[in-house]
């Protein structure tokens, strides 16, 4: 018989797993996705269309977003926008806040 103590000490090793508690369980976002349509994203900020997308200054891109969930130095990260994906930190869309 199982105590109560094994059984609840089980539990986090199951989820990882799993792979419900890894952070790198996030696909790559592609500029085909429709939301990333939507929103402009290009992976590489240098490619932004700035006559499309009059409100992007150079200098912009995901690492220095607010909504960036990696270290600025990160290549790629989750970003709040897109749920369940990674964004290129040298990307850009329509939704970039400057970090605080």
């Amino acid at each position: 018989m199982t105590s109560r103590r094994t059984f609840l000490a089980t539990i986090p090793a199951s989820a990882l797993a799993l792979g419900l508690g890894n952070a790198s369980a996030a696909t790559a976002l592609s500029e085909s996705d429709p939301t990333a349509v939507g929103l402009g994203y290009k992976a590489d900020a240098t490619k932004v269309n700035v006559k499309k997308y009059p409100a992007f200054v150079p200098g912009q891109h995901c690492a220095n977003c607010n909504l960036y969930a990696g270290k600025p130095t990160a290549a790629a990260a989750p970003c709040a926008i897109f749920a369940g994906k990674e964004v290129k930190g040298k990307g850009w869309c329509v939704a970039w806040v400057k970090k605080a």
